[in-house]
């Protein structure tokens, strides 16, 4: 198992024989939630994994009792140089997750809310525990959620529907709207991405393309709408000319 510190948490990876690999945050006492340093420990564990050659699926989780409580409220505001590492830090986690070249399973064995539901939906599978949750309740903050992640998986009035109200939905109905296509603890999630590892890689990598190619023109357009617009939020907006 490999560790990657992130300040008061870590990220742990381990590789599997089965081809999968599983990245889990270890940040429970905040509930998992993305501070900086766990931002960019994650984004390099899932770079990491993915360009492993003995790895064919990778399995995100949370340890403790959530799945990601989302960004670390705590560590905002700040002079520039501190709101230009929450842009970076940011952009690079969703950017890894969203265009992870491997197919991606979120094992939600607890809350998936704001950016962490974001983080599972960017997820290519979601297998939801029967304590799981899901929403996008920081919109009742001033804090418009992430449209983008919600197009990449969900039908458009469902992703509406959860970014204009901010609902939590549980396990039951996450399965009901397809925000989870399976119902179960790790072991299940490890044993879709296991079926996943199971084919040939250079099929299932080429699935994942497709996948790609497919949002280039519409979540992926929507994820890039959404930096800028986080850039010009913290930073103001780009020079013009």
């Amino acid at each position: 198992m490999r560790e990657l510190p992130a300040g008061d948490g870590r990220v742990t990876v381990e590789t599997r024989g089965d081809g999968v690999a599983l990245v889990t945050l270890d940040r429970p006492h905040k509930r998992n939630a993305l501070s900086l340093e766990l931002r960019v420990a994650l984004a390099t564990a899932v770079e990491g994994a993915a360009a492993d050659e003995a790895v064919a699926a990778i399995v995100v989780t949370g340890a403790g009792s959530a799945f990601c409580a989302g960004m670390d409220v705590t560590q905002f505001g700040g002079d520039r140089a501190h709101k230009e590492r929450i842009v970076e830090t940011s952009v690079r986690l969703f950017e890894v997750v969203a265009r992870c070249p491997a197919p991606t399973v979120a094992a939600v064995n607890g809350p998936a809310v704001a950016g962490g539901f974001a983080l599972a939906l960017l997820c290519d599978l979601r297998v939801a525990a029967p304590g799981a949750t899901f929403g996008f309740p920081e919109v009742g903050r001033h804090i418009p959620p992430s449209y983008a992640a919600a197009a990449s998986a969900l039908p458009p009035a469902v992703a509406r529907d959860l970014c204009l109200t901010g609902r939590v939905v549980d396990a039951r109905e996450a399965l009901v709207l397809g925000i989870a296509s399976r119902r179960g603890g790790l072991e299940d999630a490890l044993e879709a991405a296991t079926e996943i590892a199971a084919a040939p890689r250079a099929a299932t990598r080429e699935v994942k393309r497709r996948i790609l190619l497919g949002g280039e023109a519409t979540w992926q357009a929507l994820l890039r709408d959404e930096e800028r617009a986080l850039t010009a939020a913290l930073l103001g907006p780009a020079p013009s000319g």
